[in-house]
């Protein structure tokens, strides 16, 4: 569904991804995971083209997206994306929030759009906040309302990046809890983290990078039983 081909990312003159290439399989979970500045959340975000490849090809469903623009939003109807500062609209309540691109995207009646946020505030434990404005919320609740947001446009992928950096260790808990249950749901999910052990627990890939780089792809189990590279066994040994 979703594949790199030989992606490099320029800032100026600073290399934050270099050639990169990747396949993700649909149905399946993702951990990215490596030090600071290597280059995690440019790979995410070159996805859905939020930042677009100095080189490359991003090909979804078929459809290079660094070529035919018109696919664009579309595609990203598809794959839902969940930010570390959650990106929640102040002015909105917590349904009104997950409301909104169902009416401007999917163009639902205010009806469907609102059983469907409710829907999925419910199955985020958020039923009780329902007309609750950010402002009112705790991190961890604000970043449930952003993953029941995406949620709601039923996608065939959800990115999620760095889901609960900006969290407390309880609110991460409950975060991290809400991301486990869509495993194996149907959905592709594609993790950006520093939280080692959960994505030991959650992922059934480990994708390793550093340096702008992927050093290795590999099975969530073998990684960390016989993690292939000495610069991973050195990563692994000072995170765990």
């Amino acid at each position: 569904m979703i594949k790199l081909e030989n992606v490099s990312k320029k800032f100026h003159d600073t290399v934050v991804l270099k050639n990169v290439n990747i396949e993700f399989e649909p149905e399946k979970t993702y951990a990215i995971i490596g030090s600071s500045g290597a280059g995690k959340s440019t790979l995410l975000r070159c996805i859905n083209l939020l930042e677009k490849p100095s080189t490359g090809k991003v090909i979804v469903d078929g459809v290079d997206l660094t070529k035919d623009k018109a696919q664009l939003n579309p595609i990203r109807e598809k794959i839902g994306m969940v930010f570390q500062n959650f990106n929640l609209f102040a002015h909105m309540s917590a349904k009104k929030n997950v409301m909104f691109a169902l009416l401007k995207v999917k163009k639902m009646s205010q009806e469907e759009a609102e059983i469907e946020a409710v829907k999925q505030l419910t199955n985020v434990g958020l039923a009780h906040r329902l007309d609750n404005y950010p402002h009112q919320l705790s991190g961890g609740e604000k970043q449930r309302v952003a993953i029941a947001r995406a949620l709601a446009m039923h996608p065939k992928a959800i990115l999620f990046d760095e889901p609960t950096s900006a969290l407390d260790p309880e609110m991460t808990q409950e975060v991290l809890k809400v991301i486990k249950a869509l495993n194996h749901t149907g959905m592709t999910n594609i993790i950006v983290t520093h939280e080692i052990k959960f994505a030991q627990e959650v992922a059934d890939i480990i994708i390793f990078m550093n340096n702008a780089e992927i050093l290795e792809v590999t099975n969530t189990k073998e990684f960390f039983e016989k993690p292939k590279t000495d610069r991973a066994k050195e990563f692994l040994s000072n995170m765990i």
